[in-house]
């Protein structure tokens, strides 16, 4: 039987949801306050989902410890305290949307986690709103 295991971390980051194909109005028209040109930021609340059969001789889905260190290395350290929009490539030409920056993340951890594990991304941009990826 399959069972989860799950990592949560924070970061926070600003971004500006803009599309440079729009005009500006049609812009402000929809994303409102979070087209602001100076910016806007968020507490991000990270969840990571690993699903798998235990293992016989550890006990474990997958090393809390391990899944730890490789979401401190490739994600908060890329993310936390930055300008999504200017310091992060993946979204130089991406609109940092909730959505957009959950794929990214899965795409960042998806080789790191061993291929017969499940993987799933849960990212909180407010305590109301959230995004999850892959959606099973």
């Amino acid at each position: 039987m399959k069972t989860s295991v799950v990592k949560k971390i924070t970061f926070c980051a600003a971004h500006r949801l803009h599309n440079p194909q729009w005009s500006e109005e049609k812009n402000k028209i929809i994303f409102g306050k979070c087209n602001n040109p100076h910016y806007h930021g968020h507490n991000y609340e990270l969840h990571v989902k690993v699903t798998g059969e235990i293992d016989k001789d550890t006990g474990f889905v997958m090393d809390l410890n391990v899944l730890s260190e490789i979401i401190k290395s490739n994600i908060h350290k890329k993310f936390d305290h930055k300008n999504l929009n200017l310091d992060v490539e993946e979204f130089k030409t991406l609109n940092p949307t909730a959505e957009n920056i959950a794929v990214v993340i899965y795409n960042i951890l998806r080789p790191k986690i061993q291929m017969h594990l499940d993987l799933q991304i849960i990212l909180y941009e407010t305590p109301r709103n959230y995004v999850v990826y892959p959606e099973k």
